[in-house]
């Protein structure tokens, strides 16, 4: 198996247009998984290897979970996130962090400022520099120490990949994946990224939302499909979309990918291959709706949409399922 993406693995997913001409095309790869845990479609290959990045969060928390972790659904929310960095969320993490005893000092993620528009202005107006607790991954990472502490395990090097805290983390990929990890490098926080199939992904989120990776993975669909604004936040479309269809949990990640599922065991996994981000909520939305899963009451904000001297005179098209591109 090559590990990394190739380019004659991915088809065209969604297209946008202006002003009646399309005007852009975006490739990647989709699988959508029926309740049995069968192919439902694929477009492109579901077997192209990815690092899933924040993806993967899920994983990480089950992980965490099995190995002692205990938190309030709210916060082991925040632990699978990659939140705004709005109040809420830095309170959050700091509680993570207290009921280790420990707090932001000890984080060791890659120094951030909110991803929200409105609370990153809110600190540079203040004169509040980057900090790893404002970076959108503080959560995992403050629940990454506090698994730490529960297990009596060195805080120095909880990031590298021989720590035994890592070491949990890359053992649970092959548990609900079904496949371990064909390489592991570094993600943009500093912790280890792994690399898995499109369909692992898929069966991941399926084997977690089903009930098949035990009471650690109910707990970390629970909390994600109850609390999806610890998740990510205000504007943000994983909790808008997670908050309009029932029973949902879902994770988007860096380099435009996403995956999602269902406690009846549909799920959905996907690839943006430009890795740019346009087209995630489009195409997701598509496979669910091409599982049977009701996507009416996503509100339109999630639309993606080509703007004109202010105005909307364009949107972006799935085509990846019957359609053809230009159709």
């Amino acid at each position: 198996m090559t590990v990394g993406v190739r380019p004659e693995q991915f088809a065209p997913l969604a297209v946008m247009s202006r002003s009646g001409v399309d005007e852009s095309v975006h490739f990647g790869a989709v699988v959508g998984l029926n309740s049995d845990g069968s192919d439902a479609f694929t477009v492109g290959d579901a077997g192209v290897t990815i690092y899933p990045r924040s993806s993967t969060k899920p994983l990480q928390a089950l992980a965490m979970v099995r190995a002692g972790l205990v938190l309030p659904p709210e916060l082991l929310a925040l632990v699978c996130a990659s939140h705004n960095g709005e109040k809420v969320h830095l309170e959050g993490v700091r509680a993570i962090l207290a009921s280790a005893g420990l707090d932001e000092s000890a984080l060791g993620n890659t120094a951030g400022h909110p991803l929200d528009v409105e609370s990153q202005y809110q600190a540079i107006r203040d004169g509040v520099a980057k900090t790893p607790l404002q970076m959108n991954c503080s959560g995992k990472h403050a629940g990454m120490l506090a698994t730490c502490k529960v297990n009596g395990w060195p805080l120095e090097g909880y990031l590298n990949e021989s720590h035994p805290l890592q070491q949990a983390i890359t053992d649970a990929v092959p548990t609900v994946a079904g496949e371990a990890a064909a390489a592991i490098g570094v993600d943009g926080c500093g912790a280890p990224a792994h690399v898995v199939t499109l369909r692992g992904l898929a069966r991941m989120f399926r084997s977690i939302a089903v009930g098949d990776a035990g009471d650690a993975g109910t707990q970390v669909y629970t909390a994600m499909s109850q609390h999806p604004y610890m998740v990510g936040g205000r504007g943000r479309h994983v909790t808008a979309i997670v908050s309009s269809v029932k029973g949902l949990f879902a994770k988007d990640g860096a380099e435009a990918v996403y995956a999602a599922a269902l406690p009846d065991g549909r799920a959905v996994a996907l690839k943006v291959s430009d890795g740019g981000g346009r087209g995630e909520p489009t195409v997701l939305l598509a496979a669910l709706a091409q599982l049977g899963i009701d996507v009416s009451q996503v509100p339109e904000s999630v639309h993606e949409i080509a703007l004109g001297h202010g105005k909307q005179v364009g949107q972006l098209r799935a085509v990846c399922f019957g359609n053809t591109v230009g159709a």
